[in-house]
């Protein structure tokens, strides 16, 4: 299918992205990496502990063609998205701009701040990015997750694109050195040459991009192709999507998924803590009415809020001591005799200004099915 026409049914409804997702043929999509009949299982690392490697070829789902999605591998960078206007699809023009509502996927490395607008990732899913070193900035709609890792296998970077298949209803990335397969919420290879290799993840922020703004004043914005290069060189996309119609929807997913897990609903918006092999799952709307959680995963003490729809987990751990934070007002949390901004994690006033409290989250928010399966083990905050 042409991908300009598969882009136009795709925004069109959810039926068509569904009636696509089948059992990954042979020679669809991308090249497989490894057949059924290939190397025996691999130990599985501590992010797969319940799965058995390779996973098997049977529980991927055939969703598009290989780069259908053209992830961006040359990304440049601005204030805003002033002064883009392109010619698009049908020679009409169009000039695309961010909105104060706008969601991104914020990172902040070394005390920079960049953010990678979600119309830009749910038409692409991949950033392979230089910030901070390598980096690979991940979307899947269907899990609403954002994920971010150092993009370096056996110490090399390496530039990922976008398989075309799914497992668990979660996109399934391919590196371009060896073509294999990896888990975009695990940053963990499932098939191929790296099965069972794990990317570092690095934290990240999913929020709205005036938030974003007003808390990183000098952030900068992913720009749209054509001034970001994509892995085929594609041009500008409609950078339409059909995410709202989805949320709202009762489908799970695409394709395979025997989703059972009935303690929350299966879209339910939750932020996910992993540490020493316990993992705990907090949903919005539990935080939003309890204003702020003090908790502990494991051995780690955690601080979970909210701004509005946006929710962040902090290691409430500062030098020696363990705080235990109140809510003051919207966005400011007091603990140690300091107030602490929300969305930063950085000490405003007192005892601690200038401290910033490190992300306790590897993965952004996300639905409650996608961290459930992922993370079978996983409790519920309640």
């Amino acid at each position: 299918m042409d991908r300009r026409a598969y882009l136009g049914a795709v925004a069109a409804g959810l039926g068509t992205l569904a009636g696509c997702a089948v059992e990954a043929p042979a020679g669809t999509g991308g090249t497989d990496p490894v057949t059924q009949s290939a190397s025996p299982p691999v130990s599985t690392p501590p992010r797969l502990a319940d799965v058995e490697l390779p996973v098997p070829r049977s529980e991927l789902t055939y969703a598009a063609p290989k780069d259908v999605f053209p992830a961006i591998v040359d990304p440049v960078f601005g204030e805003d998205w002033s002064g883009i206007e392109f010619e698009s699809y049908g020679g009409a023009g169009k000039r695309p701009r961010l909105t104060p509502e706008d969601r991104i996927v914020g990172v902040v490395r070394d005390g920079e701040a960049r953010a990678y607008p979600l119309r830009l990732l749910l038409e692409h899913e991949i950033v392979n990015d230089d910030f901070g070193g390598p980096l690979l900035v991940s979307f899947c709609q269907l899990c609403g997750s954002g994920v971010t890792a150092e993009r370096v296998i056996d110490g090399e970077s390496a530039t990922f694109g976008v398989s075309g298949t799914l497992w668990n209803s979660d996109l399934v990335m391919y590196d371009v050195p060896t073509g294999s397969y990896w888990s975009q919420i695990l940053a963990t290879g499932i098939r191929g040459e790296h099965t069972g290799d794990e990317l570092t993840l690095v934290p990240s922020t999913l929020t709205r991009w005036e938030k974003w703004r007003e808390t990183h004043p000098e952030t900068v914005v992913l720009r749209p192709p054509p001034e970001s290069g994509t892995i085929d060189g594609s041009g500008p996309q409609f950078y339409a999507t059909n995410r709202e119609a989805y949320r709202n929807s009762a489908v799970i997913g695409v394709g395979k998924n025997d989703f059972s897990d009935d303690r929350l609903y299966a879209k339910r918006v939750v932020v996910g803590v992993t540490h020493d092999g316990n993992a705990r799952a907090y949903p919005l709307t539990t935080v939003s009415q309890e204003g702020v959680v003090n908790d502990s995963v494991g051995d780690l003490p955690v601080v979970v809020a909210n701004v509005g729809t946006t929710l962040v987990a902090y290691d409430r751990r500062v030098g020696n001591r363990t705080l235990t934070f109140r809510r003051v007002d919207g966005e400011t949390l007091a603990a140690g005799g300091s107030r602490w901004d929300l969305l930063s994690g950085r000490a405003e006033t007192g005892t601690y200004e200038g401290t910033v409290l490190r992300q306790a989250n590897d993965v952004s928010q996300l639905y409650w099915f996608a961290w459930a399966q992922h993370h079978p083990e996983t409790t519920v905050y309640r």
